[in-house]
């Protein structure tokens, strides 16, 4: 499998940097953690903004740097996504989107109208920068990296400049991105709902060392890492649209393990959609709930546990009686783990309280 391999040891200023990874060269890589963890740090390092003697960055085969070889910045195929998005003010959209795009493309290169439509910018193509929304300027500053032909897309808190209300205009673009093209991407973030959202894949980052790196499903059921202690612990997972009742409007999501219920709009089967369940919206019981509105309840295993200093336990479940199938996590108070005689291992039922569906919708639409 074709991937992207990073190894950066060293020091920049006072900074100690030890990040390693290697994650498949397609879908959306998150770097993720606290500000100041050393997330920039690697982006630069990648890029060739940074030089550090031993480092290593290969994409896909092709060798940017390692003991022999330092390819400088302007060398590498990347495109390259600020927080600001940085445009010239003196040209027009479609001056700036196709600044820097190579006289000479190949065969499979991202082409200009591929790239208007997928970021719903063709109505802005004659404006200036100065007349655009924020929202707006920073899809021009995509498509300009996209156009460059980069072989790997950077993008560094692109939406942290942003207000809400502007995250929730520009995402449904970065999804269309991932799903339309062959592209990998390399995406810091300090929210974990952006995270949640767009990645495949993530690399989890604390004091200027790589702490993990893998599917972000698995790490976030993995019960040795912050993300499954801290406050908002949640698992992602994708599911497969099986069917709808028309007369509720519920959706019939299945996992491996298990299936969800949830409210939504019309989903033609065999369409996928992410969903996330929050541990604390997970209760567990050791009989079927014979009356109750919570309208999840799936058979699961306890698998492992972790006790916490505030008088709680999480618990990593598998669905299914075997507890082979997807991961689900459920925080309970020690007194209910105790009054239920709980244990890894034992048979139960989850009653997942709230299920939140991920809209990977049209912005064209």
């Amino acid at each position: 499998m074709s991937t992207v391999k990073v190894d950066f040891r060293g020091t920049l200023g006072r900074f100690e940097l030890n990040a390693r990874f290697e994650v498949p060269a397609r879908g959306v890589t998150a770097i993720f953690g606290p500000s100041g963890c050393g997330k920039t740090a690697v982006m630069r390092c990648i890029a060739g903004l940074n030089r550090l003697a031993d480092g290593l960055c290969s994409v896909a085969g092709d060798v940017w740097q390692d003991e022999k070889t330092f390819r400088p910045v302007h060398q590498r195929p990347i495109g390259y996504v600020f927080q600001e998005a940085n445009l010239f003010p003196h040209l027009s959209v479609r001056r700036n989107l196709m600044y820097g795009h190579p006289a000479t493309t190949g065969a499979a290169a991202i082409g200009f109208d591929e790239v208007v439509s997928l970021l719903g910018i063709a109505k802005l193509l004659e404006r200036s920068p100065r007349h655009l929304s924020g929202g707006e300027r920073q899809r021009v500053a995509i498509g300009r990296a996209l156009l460059s032909q980069p072989k790997l897309l950077l993008m560094d808190e692109p939406l942290s400049a942003l207000d809400q209300m502007t995250k929730d205009e520009i995402l449904p673009y970065l999804e269309r991105l991932h799903a339309a093209l062959d592209l990998p991407i390399l995406y810091i973030s300090h929210d974990i709902a952006e995270v949640e959202r767009l990645a495949d894949q993530l690399v989890l980052m604390r004091s200027g060392t790589v702490l993990a790196s893998g599917p972000l499903s698995k790490l976030q059921a993995d019960l040795s890492l912050p993300l499954a202690l801290s406050r908002d612990a949640a698992v992602s997972f994708d599911a497969e649209v099986v069917g709808q009742d028309a007369a509720d409007g519920m959706a019939t999501l299945v996992v491996p393990g298990g299936q969800f219920l949830l409210p939504a709009e019309p989903l033609p089967p065999g369409t996928r959609r992410r969903l996330r369940v929050l541990a604390d919206d997970v209760s567990l019981a050791l009989e079927a709930p014979s009356r109750s509105t919570i309208v999840n309840v799936l058979r699961a295993r306890i698998l492992e546990i972790r006790r916490q200093a505030d008088h709680r336990v999480t618990a990593l479940l598998g669905l299914g009686d075997d507890g082979e199938g997807a991961r689900l996590l459920s925080r309970v108070t020690q007194r209910s783990w105790n009054e239920l005689g709980l244990q890894t291992g034992l048979a139960v039922y989850a009653q997942v309280k709230g299920v939140a569906l991920v809209r990977r919708e049209d912005p064209a639409a």
